[in-house]
């Protein structure tokens, strides 16, 4: 989904008062939930809008597939006419996304308010643990946008031999700006819960991408154990 800082600075420097966002999977054909023109600007820039018409939706918990109440973060699960049939010539990868029920798991974290309007948390599988204690990445780059002298941010889980886990960010800066590591993580003190303060920080100029410009967030780990020498902790024999 789109930052929320990126989306007010489109609505406000661009001048795209209109402008909604969609929701959805290639699996999906592809929108599950949209916004509307006639939503706030408050809806439009922090949620992904409600469910489209014939769509289904839940949240439910990853570990035991229990329906979430309103407010709680769950797995998105969405059925319809508009699911795809299955991975061409796929058939394990096919049960896996989509239930004998017809249930497509889209493998995103959301939560639902009280008026249907979702909002996207993260991903399952970019979910962070570190020390026992679940660190979402969507949640501490939506922080980090907040800073004034931040352009991008994508934050991911490296290898740690005392936590498991620890949490990175690669920072873009803006044009002309200036700032180290330590200024970003002083940043989030006393902001965000100690936790989920970034460990390392990389001051980046590009993140790894595909083609389709989609980010490779297990190359930014895999470049993130050559460079902090974590090979130990992820459990790599070096020469």
């Amino acid at each position: 989904p789109c930052p929320i800082e990126v989306m007010r600075q489109v609505v406000d420097q661009m001048g795209a008062s209109e402008i909604t966002i969609a929701y959805g999977q290639t699996e999906a054909s592809p929108v599950i939930t949209l916004t509307r023109t006639e939503d706030t600007l408050e809806r439009r820039v922090s949620t992904v809008g409600t469910v489209l018409p014939n769509v289904e939706v839940k949240l439910v918990d990853p570990e035991t597939g229990a329906d979430t109440p309103v407010g709680e973060q769950g797995e998105l699960l969405s059925r319809s006419f508009m699911v795809m049939k299955g991975y061409y010539n796929l058939p394990d990868a096919t049960a896996s996304a989509i239930g004998k029920d017809g249930w497509l798991h889209t493998g995103d974290l959301a939560t639902v308010d009280k008026d249907g309007y979702y909002r996207i948390t993260g991903r399952l599988k970019d979910m962070i643990i570190r020390g026992g204690e679940n660190v979402y990445p969507r949640e501490v780059e939506e922080f980090l946008y907040t800073h004034p002298k931040v352009a991008d941010v994508q934050v991911i889980g490296v290898p740690d031999e005392r936590f498991v886990e620890e949490v990175m960010a690669w920072v873009m800066l803006k044009p002309g700006e200036t700032a180290d590591e330590e200024e970003i993580r002083e940043y989030c003190k006393g902001k965000i819960a100690h936790y989920k303060i970034p460990r390392y920080v990389k001051m980046a100029t590009e993140f790894p991408m595909t083609v389709t410009g989609k980010i490779q967030k297990f190359k930014m780990r895999e470049v993130a154990i050559e460079e902090l020498g974590l090979q130990k902790a992820a459990g790599i024999e070096t020469a």
